[in-house]
């Protein structure tokens, strides 16, 4: 199904009013593309919400922006939210913002843990637990492999116990890919989450085909890698093709990429700008692009 973007979001925010959120939230979520958890098959929306730097927020700080940026998702038919304790507070402003309004059952709150032994583990794990209002948690996943032999056995005890549905690891290196690879292979794994865009493809090789054949969710993170892939196209034309798969920006040219692959789950692109959120929540909609037009993607952007 192919539906023009602009006329989407005048759709969504244009009638909100009139009809209310709830029916807002009805229309959208017939139209976001959704794929299975394969371990379970639940349905998760493939446009997800990253928190890395976004969601850090000062004393003080006003938050009627990053409000606005969860309201919106969730009303856009957004679940999955990543994010860490190594975010700064970015898990207090979560639980925070999502108690505010109300939205915390209808979320698939995504976190990690990053420290080394078994009890400094559980105790992150608890805490994250508290500050996100989750129980239970909905995925735990290993952030950058660190200690990760001893936090997997956490994860699993935790989830035997019913403390978290799902988990996982992570990485945003190409570097940790032959670690990633050896974990995926030999540990029962429910989601990895990666670095992949037409920038860094490199997960197409290997990781990608055996996150399909393990039964594995993918979450693809670095989507705009830092901001490198706006630099790089900065001042040029979305080229008139982008049309041919419903893409009406740069973010949604890289987002629509990455979902092209029938192995990512969920991308989860990081922002505090209600408007970008709104940007990045179109590409979950209408057509992706096939196999030849994601090498016409990137040989475009390697001729930029």
């Amino acid at each position: 199904m192919k539906i023009d973007r602009r006329a989407f979001v005048k759709q969504v925010f244009g009638i909100g009013a009139a009809l209310g959120l709830d029916v807002v939230n009805a229309m959208q979520r017939d139209l976001v593309f959704k794929r299975p958890i394969p371990a379970t098959g639940e349905q998760l929306p493939v446009v997800g919400l990253g928190t890395s730097d976004e969601f850090e927020s000062g004393a003080g700080q006003d938050l009627d922006p990053l409000r606005e940026v969860l309201r919106r998702f969730v009303a856009l038919g957004g679940t999955l939210i990543d994010t860490a304790p190594v975010y700064g507070n970015a898990e207090t402003v979560i639980g925070q913002l999502l108690a505010e309004l109300g939205s915390g059952t209808q979320v698939f709150v995504a976190t990690k843990v990053r420290t080394r032994g078994q009890q400094a583990g559980l105790e992150q794990m608890q805490r994250s637990e508290r500050l996100l209002g989750r129980h239970p948690l909905d995925l735990l996943q290993v952030h950058s492999l660190v200690d990760v032999g001893t936090q997997l056995d956490n994860l699993r005890r935790w989830k035997d116990a019913g403390r978290v549905r799902y988990i996982g690891i992570t990485h945003s290196r190409v570097s940790a890919f032959d670690e990633l690879e050896r974990l995926m292979q030999n540990e029962p794994l429910d989601f990895v989450q990666l670095n992949y865009s037409f920038m860094e493809p490199d997960a197409e090789r290997r990781l990608l085909p055996l996150a399909a054949e393990k039964g594995i969710a993918v979450l693809a993170n670095r989507p705009f890698q830092n901001g490198a892939m706006f630099r790089r196209v900065k001042d040029k034309p979305l080229p008139t093709w982008a049309a041919e798969f419903d893409c009406k920006s740069w973010a949604q040219f890289s987002l629509k990429y990455i979902l092209g692959h029938p192995a990512v789950t969920c991308v989860i692109p990081a922002t505090s700008s209600p408007d970008h959120l709104v940007d990045n929540m179109g590409a979950g909609v209408g057509a992706l692009p096939n196999d030849r037009t994601r090498r016409r993607i990137r040989e475009h952007v390697a001729s930029l």
